[in-house]
């Protein structure tokens, strides 16, 4: 095998020269190695099951230190799972919606004077280039280029002058379930033991759940962002641990009155 960057050998008799590691642009395929977040599912889930965990570790613990009847734990822990799930899922909706539609109302102002004024736009980007230091007439012929279509000029001006990417606006609807959807796991995780077991048993048992949940959490969202996994686990525990002592202490100083 010929190594790489070294030329190829002579072409043999009645053949083509070969192309060693060059080949026809047909031949070539292109691989796309980041991983698709245009719907704002990823950003959601994360969040959610964050959120989940830490609200519920929290509200849970802070019930338990106030040494009330397991079964006042459990509804609180229900009711803050299926409160909190709506919540945010909703919240999730409407703001991605209203953004959407603001960057919406953004790209159509900015294709009515790519219609109207079309040596206006075409000059903003000429400045764009050449502000980015690209030579003044490389820069003409790249904004003139980009303004030949409609559909790339419109891309264009979105990226340059808005910072947007048209056909990465978010989708609603995915972001909200996936944040119902992993808000409720992570809220799930700390009440499972009191649907099995009472007192000081099922508080012991949530605490090791959500901190082993709390340590998985981080080390998943390492898995996003390829930074350490350790620090990113330690983080999240910190995260769900301090409110939750502190809230296990309040729930001790006041108690439950008679």
């Amino acid at each position: 095998m010929e190594a790489l960057g070294e030329p190829s050998a002579a072409p043999a008799p009645g053949r083509g020269p070969r192309l060693g590691r060059h080949r026809p642009a047909a031949e070539l395929q292109f691989v796309d190695h980041h991983r698709s977040l245009q719907g704002g599912g990823a950003r959601a889930a994360v969040f959610g099951v964050s959120d989940g965990l830490v609200t519920n570790v929290a509200i849970i613990l802070g019930l338990a230190g106030a040494h009330p009847g397991s079964g006042v734990v459990r509804l609180a822990g229900l009711a803050a799972l299926v409160a909190g799930a709506f919540s945010m899922a909703s919240g999730e909706y409407v703001s991605m919606r209203a953004q959407k539609e603001l960057l919406q109302r953004e790209l159509a102002l900015e294709q009515q004077e790519i219609h109207r004024r079309p040596e206006v736009e075409r000059r903003e980007l000429v400045r764009i280039y050449e502000n980015r230091g690209i030579a003044p007439e490389l820069a003409r012929q790249l904004a003139e280029e980009m303004m030949r279509t409609p559909e790339l000029a419109l891309e264009t001006h979105a990226r340059e002058e808005l910072g947007i990417n048209p056909s990465s606006l978010g989708v609603p609807v995915q972001a909200a379930g996936a944040s119902f959807a992993t808000f409720g796991l992570g809220a799930l995780l700390p009440l499972i033991p009191w649907l099995f077991a009472t007192g000081t048993a099922a508080a012991v048992s949530s605490v090791i759940i959500g901190g082993v949940a709390a340590l998985a959490v981080g080390a998943a969202l390492a898995l996003f962002t390829e930074r350490a996994w350790w620090l990113s686990s330690l983080r999240q525990l910190a995260f769900t641990a301090v409110p939750a002592a502190i809230t296990f202490g309040i729930g001790q100083a006041i108690g439950v009155a008679a």
